[in-house]
């Protein structure tokens, strides 16, 4: 801030900060409602092109338009359209290349004059490109050489001058975000989709998928129901931090129940020493909540939350155990905030655990 305009600031009390704030946004608020309710046939015109582009949507503005374009563009990006920013300035020397003709332009303009977006116009007609113009001057060079105009109509921006780009520049992102919605339904985009494009931070941990997450097979601890709880206690073991839970399996592989350090502790607790040597699928929990794989895994979090569970069993489609989601693994993904590593390849429990292979340790009877 210069020492002239330190100056002659002023000071405003929280009353008239909080009038002048509020009186921003609901102007702005007022003008996307106007904008909503002036959307005609236009808008559609616009998705047809863009629907059908068979290149890339070229999204283009400068200045503070140029900012909104970069957002429209990383919107449409990544929520299944093909999109790419020029800035126009950089274009007319060489990023010009970057346009073909099967692309479709998108360009911002409030006035339509703006002097580094009209002196494409003349090369976009010579690529023979198609030109959606997104400004409030229906009547300016950037509308007149455009194939779609969205009209943002007449706009009093919120800056008490009316000079700094601000109601403009919300209305401009608010119909970019309408036309990429719009866009991502009409392509059927889903869930499946936007998890591709968003692995990272704390949006891709919400669409991990358990497979992300799970500690695989081969480190769980795994065995036969048919053991006794010492003997699986003493063969199931795993190097490492182990899970709270021992996987339980059928003669086919399949999950039949889990036995946790809980059940465990109980036994002791109350002195019942004995039933140490007898069936673990007496005391196992028999058909324990899973989830298959491909659950995502805020649903995972949300059963471990209501069942209010420390360990959840991944199976595949067959009932066989893949993995298992253990609470403490949750609560370290959650609060890395790395993003979901590549899952292990899932094993068959066959494959990892043959009670037959398994000698049984040798104790003296009687």
């Amino acid at each position: 801030m210069s020492m002239e305009a330190a100056s002659t600031s002023i000071r405003l009390s929280r009353f008239e900060q909080l009038r002048f704030g509020r009186e921003v946004l609901r102007q702005e608020g007022e003008a996307l409602q106007a904008l909503a309710g002036g959307l005609h046939d236009e808008f559609c015109d616009a998705v047809d092109l863009l629907f059908g582009c068979r290149g890339s949507v070229i999204v283009t503005g400068m200045g503070k338009a140029g900012l909104i374009a970069q957002k429209i563009t990383a919107t449409l990006a990544s929520t299944g359209t093909n999109a790419h920013f020029l800035h126009p300035a950089e274009a007319i020397h060489g990023d010009l290349g970057r346009i073909h003709r099967d692309d479709i332009v998108l360009a911002l303009s409030f006035s339509g004059e703006t002097e580094e977006v009209v002196r494409l116009l003349p090369s976009l007609a010579d690529f023979q490109t198609q030109l959606i113009a997104m400004t409030g001057a229906s009547d300016s060079a950037l509308a007149q050489s455009a194939d779609v105009i969205l009209d943002l109509g007449a706009i009093r921006e919120a800056c008490p001058h009316g000079l700094a780009p601000s109601t403009s520049t919300t209305a401009m992102m608010a119909l970019g975000d309408a036309l990429a919605l719009v866009l991502s339904r009409m392509r059927q985009f889903g869930p499946e989709d936007f998890a591709r494009f968003h692995p990272g931070g704390s949006l891709g941990r919400k669409l991990a998928k358990v497979e992300d997450v799970m500690r695989p097979l081969a480190e769980c601890r795994v065995a036969s129901e048919t053991h006794s709880i010492r003997d699986v206690f003493v063969m199931a073991s795993r190097p490492g931090r182990r899970t709270g839970a021992i996987i339980l399996t059928d003669a086919a592989g399949r999950l039949t129940g889990i036995f946790t350090d809980s059940d465990l502790a109980k036994l002791l607790e109350t002195k019942r020493d004995s039933a140490l040597d007898g069936p673990i699928a007496d005391l196992m929990t028999k058909h324990p909540t899973t989830v298959v794989v491909g659950t995502r895994m805020r649903q995972a979090v949300e059963i471990l939350g209501e069942r209010k569970i420390s360990e959840l069993p991944v199976v595949n489609d067959q009932g066989k155990p893949v993995g298992l989601i253990d609470i403490t693994d949750v609560v370290g993904f959650e609060a890395s905030g790395r993003s979901p590593a590549k899952a292990a390849p899932a094993l068959d429990v066959a494959d990892s655990f043959r009670p037959k292979t398994l000698p049984l340790p040798n104790r003296p009877t009687g």
